[in-house]
């Protein structure tokens, strides 16, 4: 239907999470679109990103340098590890403000139906610098699904011992309507209440 190069650039863009075929060649004439200049800034953007971006070698956030900043953050409780799945997650909780320590990304949750096994994440290294560090609170704050669900419970079952192992809590979002909450939802919800 297009050229070749088109739709080889629709096919690759549909390989990106989220993109389905229409949104790629939305995509892809919106590039046909833009100056030369523009594309090529695109590019060299992506080249740029796969060249000088690597995981922090202690947490495993995304850095250009060997430690990412938070790591090296003395501010920050050096007690205290978020454990989560991604680095687009650490930006989340770091968004709210309300965390000061330090994190851990694992690289994904377990799923053995995927073949994603304990060996395929960074589960190692959280327990190494878990010992070695003196760390005295987890917080796993994976995702509420079934894997991250099951990932936050491994996880429980080999730091039981080293280290106080919290979850972060779940239930109501603010502004929605229990008519609306699921059942795992809501009995989340009803087990978390706190006096008021």
């Amino acid at each position: 239907m297009f050229s070749p190069a088109v739709d080889n650039l629709v096919a690759q863009l549909t390989r990106l999470p989220g993109i389905g075929t229409r949104t790629a060649q939305r995509l892809a004439f919106h590039l046909l679109r833009v100056s030369k200049e523009e594309a090529a800034a695109l590019a060299d953007a992506i080249a740029e990103v796969k060249e000088r971006v690597r995981f922090c070698r202690e947490c495993g956030n995304l850095t250009e340098d060997e430690v990412c900043a938070i790591c090296l953050d003395a501010r920050r409780d050096q007690h205290v590890i978020c454990v989560v799945e991604q680095p687009a997650d650490l930006i989340s909780v770091e968004r709210t403000a309300e965390y000061r320590g330090l994190y851990h990304v694992l690289g994904g949750a377990l799923s053995p139906i995927d073949g994603v096994e304990p060996s395929h994440l960074r589960i190692d290294e959280l327990l190494r610098r878990v010992e070695r560090n003196g760390v005295e609170e987890v917080v796993l704050a994976t995702n509420p699904n079934m894997t991250g669900e099951a990932t936050a419970s491994y996880l429980a079952d080999r730091l039981r011992g080293k280290a106080r192992v919290t979850r972060l809590a779940s239930g109501l979002p603010v502004g929605g309507d229990l008519e609306y909450a699921d059942e795992v939802t809501l009995g989340r919800a009803l087990s978390g209440r706190r006096e008021m």
